[in-house]
Formats: C-alpha cells, structure tokens, sequence
C-alpha cells in the first residue's frame, strides 16, 4: 500500500514538473498570441498574457498590481469600444507571483484584427492566392504600446510567443524560436510558432511572419465543411419527413 502510494505520489511530481518551466508541455510564454486562420479566411486570437505584460506591450488600462481586483465585464466592455470581438475571458490565474490573462477574440476576416487595439500593432494580409496553386499568409508585428507596468519582478528571461494554427499543408515558412538554429518545423504539420526575448517586443523589434500554404488542400478543407453541412441538412430534412409520415399514418389509422 505505501509503495502504491510512493508511485502515485512520484507520477503527480512528474506531471507537476511537466507542466512548470520548460517542461513537456512546451515553454512558458509571458505573452502568447496564437492565431486559429480558418480556410475561408476568418480566424480566432487567444492570447494568454501576464496582466504586467499586457499593460506593457498592449497599453490596456488595468491595474498590474498582483493584488487588484480584475473586472473582467470592465474589461470586455472596454476591448469591445475599442473594435474588438470579445469571445470570452475565463478566470484569471497566477504564476510567478504574477496574474494571467487569456482574451479570446474574432474576427470573419483576419485584417479586421489590425482595427482592434489589442491585436492593432500587426498588419495582416489575408490568405493571398500564389500563381503557382498556392498561399501566401503575411503578418507583421510591429512596436508595443509602451506602457508603464510599474515595477514587476522579471528577470529578462521572460519570453513572447506568436502561434500560428494553420489550416493546410504548409509549404515554406520563416518561424524562428530562441535557442535553436535555423527554422523550425511545424508542430502537429500545421502550426508554426515565432519567439522572441520579452525585452526585445518591448523594445519593438519587428517580428515577420511569412508562410507558403498549399491552397488545394485549402479548397478540399472548405468543401468537406461544406458537403458535412450539406449532409447534415439533409438527415435533419429526411428525419422530418419520416417523423411526419409515421404521424400521419397514425391519424388515418386509429387504433381499435
């Protein structure tokens, strides 16, 4: 019995110690912006972020104090005045002593995110369809809004991360993490990640994103969610229908 316990002890070390640093889970990021780009061109941001960090790099008014209450409602309200589509803002979180934020956002076209301050600091190309069958997706992101998080207890170790989920093959890319040479390949073949020093987005080093896609499978993606729909129409139409014949013929022969 106290071996048992020792070894379950020892797999929930295990899974605390995946979960914390850079551990199994991947790297901590201090601001992590990950973009869902759908085929038809309308995409998901949901950015995770220490409530410091975003006061620095994205200038939203909140208090970065680790002790201030945070209004979420205030919050959406305000992102919402300021041409964002706010999705959802669940519970806040701590780590290092500091709390953490995650904002979801949507857009029905990617370039609208660029009108949304929280996301306004990158322009966005749109899937760009290429002579060659393919696509192109560009982003820039350009400075941070420089606001004063007051004293915050980093290290300069901190870093940014921008995720790209993509919806087709990918073909060329330009994604770059730290601490490793040359690109890297894509996680789960579709997702791509830039990483830059917290430091350096502060200080407004340009980050480039560029990605070749292959459009067919684009296509082949869009029609597959369009046949799904479709089918599901019709088993929904053809239930109908059964379910009022069989009502129907109830009624024309009642029961004895």
């Amino acid at each position: 019995m106290l071996s048992r316990r020792i070894a379950v002890a020892a797999v929930l070390a295990s899974v605390a110690l995946a979960t914390t640093g850079c551990g199994l889970l991947g790297r901590e990021y201090e601001y992590e912006e990950q973009i869902y780009l759908a085929a038809n061109g309308s995409a998901t941001v949901v950015i995770d972020s220490s409530v410091p960090a975003l006061v620095a790099l994205r200038g939203l008014a909140i208090d970065p104090a680790p002790s201030a209450r945070l209004d979420r409602e205030a919050i959406r309200e305000r992102l919402t005045a300021d041409g964002c589509q706010v999705t959802r803002i669940p519970d806040p979180w701590r780590r290092h002593g500091r709390r953490f934020l995650q904002i979801r956002l949507t857009a029905d076209d990617v370039r609208d995110f660029a009108r949304c301050t929280l996301t306004s600091w990158s322009t966005y190309s749109g899937l760009v369809p290429l002579a060659d069958g393919s696509a192109r997706y560009q982003q820039a992101v350009g400075a941070a809004a420089g606001g004063d998080p007051g004293k915050v207890n980093w290290d300069g170790s901190e870093v940014v991360g921008f995720k790209l989920h993509l919806p087709s093959t990918i073909l060329e890319h330009n994604a770059e993490v730290l601490d490793r040479d040359g690109p890297r390949e894509p996680e789960r073949g579709n997702i791509l990640t830039w990483e830059q020093r917290l430091t350096d987005r502060r200080a407004g080093q340009p980050i480039a994103i560029d990605v070749r896609m292959d459009q067919q499978s684009i296509l082949a993606h869009t029609l597959t969610l369009f046949g799904g729909a479709f089918a599901a129409a019709l088993f929904t139409l053809g239930v109908a229908v059964w379910a009022l014949s069989r009502r129907r013929g109830a009624s024309l022969h009642p029961p004895a």
